[in-house]
């Protein structure tokens, strides 16, 4: 059931009070309308997913979420305060770190530098000691290698942690995209189609990630899938856009059972 704090899921885990509210956000380009007032909540702890056909406007949503886009008209509120437009490293240190449909490492470096990368909202130290490597930026980097050294033995990338990312099959640098961004230990983490271009057995294991991420972490997770499967399986609540517009919103079982979802996006015949 829930209420104005939080819901406990079907498999009674509790989840907590909004973490962030989207508060009829319209975008514009020029006379392209991408999102039409939509309005939807994250809770804390929860795993919240937004599906829909391609060009629904979810991965721009996804772009106002994290900063990328100011959003035309409407409100983004976040850990219950109204959001001013920020830009996305802003948004980055309030807590919100996220992955890309198309992956984006610096493929000339390290498994453990583009983890590293992951920390640089957590590096306060002065250009100086940096430099010299000396006092407060050498305990700094030892802490931040500690971090990191955990989220990649979490991932199960210790074997790969010294490779160049460019020699890395799809789905591996994938999965380095993601302690990238765990690394930032983020109250809320977005993913943008984490599993597209994986085959069977890369899914299982990112989608095994995932919630182990959500369950061990803590962490808030919005995503972006086209698996419906996969949404199905890993999602607590569900957000379905369709050409800029929200048709659906509840659990996986409710937005299965949507006809306006059926009819735009999952092609299940009326009965």
């Amino acid at each position: 059931m829930k209420d104005t704090e939080g819901y406990v899921t079907a498999d009674g885990r509790q989840i907590g009070g909004t973490l962030m509210e989207m508060r009829n956000i319209t975008l514009r380009f020029g006379g392209v309308v991408a999102i039409q007032d939509i309005s939807f909540d994250i809770h804390e702890g929860e795993v919240r997913a937004i599906i829909g056909p391609n060009g629904a406007g979810k991965s721009s949503m996804l772009n106002v979420i994290s900063g990328f886009y100011t959003p035309s008209e409407g409100e983004v509120w976040y850990q219950g305060a109204k959001r001013p437009p920020m830009k996305p490293f802003e948004v980055a240190r309030q807590g919100v770190a996220r992955t890309f449909q198309n992956i984006a490492l610096f493929e000339g470096m390290t498994v453990l530098d583009n983890v590293m990368t992951g920390r640089l909202t957590h590096m306060n130290a002065g250009i100086a000691s940096q430099a010299l490597w000396w006092g407060k930026a050498r305990d700094e980097e030892m802490e931040n290698r500690e971090k990191v050294e955990r989220v990649i033995d979490f991932l199960e990338i210790q074997n790969i942690r010294k490779t160049p990312v460019g020699r890395l099959p799809y789905g591996l640098k994938k999965r380095v995209e993601l302690a990238r961004a765990l690394a930032a230990e983020p109250s809320l983490l977005l993913l943008d189609e984490p599993m597209a271009g994986m085959n069977v057995e890369e899914k299982e294991d990112m989608s095994r990630f995932i919630l182990d991420v959500n369950d061990e972490f803590g962490t808030t997770i919005c995503l972006i899938e086209h698996d419906m499967g996969v949404v199905m399986d890993l999602s607590d609540r569900v957000v379905v856009m369709d050409y800029g517009k929200k048709i659906g919103d509840g659990t996986p079982d409710e937005v299965r059972n949507n006809q306006d979802v059926i009819d735009a996006y999952l092609g299940v015949p009326h009965e």
